[in-house]
């Protein structure tokens, strides 16, 4: 049997064009967060709930959900990490769980900015090309590992979901510029992709949600560099 996989998806930064001279407006990114199916039901998630529950108030009927916003700024569920003891432990446990759980990362950056000037009229919206590349690195992990896999999205709004699921619908049945419509559909196990709002609390959502900013950041500064170098 090959191994089953799935990848869940967060956004960060304004995926419109507008503004994009600003500097916080410019730059949009796509992070997925793939799992293995058994591996998630057995650790990856339970995990990630025992972490909840040794630090705050846990109640299984309303599941605190991690959002990376609401745990920066201490607010709502996590107005414990204003204590700066507790919030180092709690960091501490954070980091060790990225660090021991078994996922695998791919993040896709656009320069909107420089997209616009290239293409002009014919530029692609920024979390569609994203979602595009993504997909791409995505079932090229599968294929090599000949294994199959889904993909699950955070709940954006009735006319954004819509709009997710044509993107990954073209995707699925037309392909890429680079690649066809079968090496997508060789691995990937549903013509559709999965969406669920954040109360359903999708331990890989969160995972992804948490790690978004910080890696398209880390990403940044690393093209920065490599342009002063």
């Amino acid at each position: 049997m090959p191994k089953v996989y799935r990848l869940y998806i967060d956004e960060s930064g304004d995926h419109t064009y507008f503004d994009i001279d600003k500097p916080e407006k410019r730059y949009f990114g796509l992070t997925g967060c793939i799992v293995n199916k058994e591996y998630y039901g057995d650790y990856f998630k339970s995990n990630l709930e025992a972490l909840k529950k040794k630090h705050f108030s846990y109640d299984p009927d309303d599941p605190i959900i991690f959002h990376r916003k609401d745990l920066f700024n201490c607010s709502g569920s996590f107005w414990r990490l204003r204590d700066k003891v507790k919030r180092e432990l709690f960091n501490e446990d954070i980091i060790n769980y990225f660090q021991e759980m078994r996922f695998t990362l791919i993040t896709v950056v656009i320069d909107k900015k420089s997209h616009t000037e290239r293409y002009g009229e014919a530029a692609f919206h920024p979390y569609h090309y994203c979602l595009a590349a993504m997909l791409e690195r995505y079932c090229g992990f599968l294929n090599f590992y000949n294994a199959k896999g889904d993909v699950m999205a955070e709940s954006r709004g009735k006319k954004e979901n819509q709009s997710l699921e044509s993107s990954y619908s073209e995707v699925y049945f037309d392909g890429t510029h680079w690649r066809g419509a079968v090496f997508f559909n060789k691995v990937l196990s549903s013509k559709r992709i999965k969406i669920k709002p954040k109360t359903s609390n999708i331990a890989g959502l969160q995972v992804a949600d948490l790690l978004a900013y910080p890696i398209k950041q880390e990403i940044l500064l690393e093209v920065d560099m490599g342009r002063c170098s």
